[in-house]
């Protein structure tokens, strides 16, 4: 059985340099993005209906999930509608939509599901992530039932905090497979 990535990445989608985008260049048999119609104003029901369309396609026994930011919260959603059971997923610092900081523009995200997933998960925090305290992130793992991942201080695990390049996270995604 071969494993299929599917990315999904957070709002404004993942840039060029993103560990995600380079994933699905370095790997293109392997990772696939989700893509979304929009993703500058995202809305719920759009994009977990997306990845439900798209794990459909790939064989749930064959995906394994892989989530940033925006992404993981779409991933709860999309559990909790479909419960759809594949392989598992990696989330990584999923943002907070419910924060008095969140200032994205997305709709129906919240209130985040704080429900067991259907599939076993990792999330994967940074203790000094900007759209995720470390407390919150892990309520969500305990909430999700994941196993918590502490990577430490990584920011958002993005560019803009120096992972375009993210090895540590391939080594990670190991445990799922």
């Amino acid at each position: 059985m071969t494993t299929v990535y599917l990315t999904i990445p957070g709002v404004t989608n993942s840039s060029e340099n993103h560990w995600q985008s380079r994933w699905e260049r370095e790997y293109p048999d392997k990772f696939r993005r989700i893509e979304q119609d929009e993703w500058d104003r995202p809305v719920c029901d759009d994009w977990t209906s997306k990845i439900e369309s798209d794990v459909r396609a790939a064989g749930p026994e064959n995906v394994v999930l892989v989530a940033h930011s925006l992404g993981c919260t779409a991933v709860a959603q999309w559990a909790k509608r479909y419960g759809t059971k594949i392989r598992g997923a990696m989330l990584v610092t999923p943002s907070d939509v419910e924060a008095e900081t969140y200032a994205f523009d997305t709709k129906g995200f919240a209130p985040i599901p704080l429900i067991e997933l259907p599939f076993r998960s990792l999330v994967v925090a940074s203790n000094n992530d900007e759209y995720v305290s470390f407390e919150r992130a892990r309520q969500f793992t305990d909430a999700w039932g994941s196993e918590f991942i502490d990577v430490g201080e990584k920011g958002h695990i993005n560019p803009g905090s120096g992972y375009g390049e993210w090895n540590e996270g391939l080594e990670l995604l190991k445990r799922l497979d």
